[in-house]
């Protein structure tokens, strides 16, 4: 599936991304793959594997062990656009609430 300049727009937009005028077509493009690469992962006939199967077996899993370290606010916060008194500050998404 193709995607246009346009519809990268859009979606660099909704997400909130800068997306350089020579970067465009380079991120069209690579969308493009992605697409093309899940609507073949679509077409593979699944419907005699049971869900587990395909998963990987055998893979150990990590000790769910705390390892003492903390993010504190200031530390969190430190690269944020806005902050203040260790909270984010995010701008209202409604403004003006009328019944």
């Amino acid at each position: 599936m193709a995607i246009r300049r346009e519809d990268v727009a859009w979606i660099a937009e909704l997400a909130r991304l800068e997306i350089a005028e020579d970067e465009v077509e380079r991120t069209a493009a690579e969308l493009s793959r992605v697409l093309d690469f899940v609507a073949a992962l679509d077409r593979l006939d699944l419907t005699h594997e049971e869900p587990g199967n395909l998963a990987p077996t055998g893979t150990p899993l990590r000790d769910d062990v705390p390892d003492g370290e903390r993010l504190d606010a200031a530390r969190a916060t430190a690269m944020a656009p806005a902050a203040e008194d260790g909270y984010f500050l995010v701008p209202p998404i409604v403004e003006h609430l009328e019944p």
